[in-house]
């Protein structure tokens, strides 16, 4: 297969080797404060480290994702999630003894039977959602959740509350994130 090839690629083929090179085609050029490794058990599967930016509420953290390409991908857009624990207008908070618990493949069917308030870990994000197209690449994706670190946008909130506290008085919600999940998401 040549590089060429990718841009013709069928992910209805099932091809998991063209699946992992379409993925990889998105990574030559990765920036600085992300990393993606994939499972040695499917190669749909990824594990992601997103350091917090620069001059952001989340500077400093360093923030494990885990992504996953659809069968129909790149036709849909992946599924993204937050593993560790955020406090953000945009994400859903994650239940930590789920994460600690039971395997990502798991966690789902975990979801409905856990005694804990489980939220997912989900991401806000129009690319990931209404706005994909199949010309955007992996890395745009990631690039996409470190600027809404950098800029967390309270107006399409996942947590209402988040959201509430972040309008009525930023720097207290600041605060609260880096207080509240210090021990977890920050070095």
């Amino acid at each position: 297969m040549w590089i060429s090839d990718l841009y013709s690629f069928d992910p209805s083929s099932g091809d998991i080797f063209m699946v992992f090179m379409f993925f990889i085609s998105g990574f030559v050029d990765v920036a600085p404060g992300i990393s993606a490794s994939p499972s040695e058990d499917n190669m749909r599967y990824f594990n992601v480290m997103i350091l917090g930016p620069t001059q952001s509420p989340y500077e400093g953290g360093v923030f494990k994702l885990e992504l996953f390409l659809p069968e129909e991908y790149p036709m849909a857009a992946p599924k993204v999630r937050f593993l560790t624990k955020i406090y953000h207008p945009n994400i859903d908070k994650v239940c930590l003894s789920c994460v600690l618990f039971v395997s990502s493949f798991e966690f789902l069917m975990f979801v409905s039977k856990c005694r804990f308030s489980v939220q997912l870990g989900r991401i806000c994000l129009d690319i990931l959602k209404d706005k994909w197209s199949p010309a955007l690449q992996i890395r745009t994706v990631l690039l996409s959740i470190q600027a809404l670190l950098s800029a967390p946008n309270p107006d399409d909130p996942l947590s209402e509350n988040i959201a509430k506290h972040w309008k009525s008085n930023e720097a207290e919600a600041v605060e609260t994130g880096i207080e509240r999940f210090s021990s977890i998401s920050f070095r």
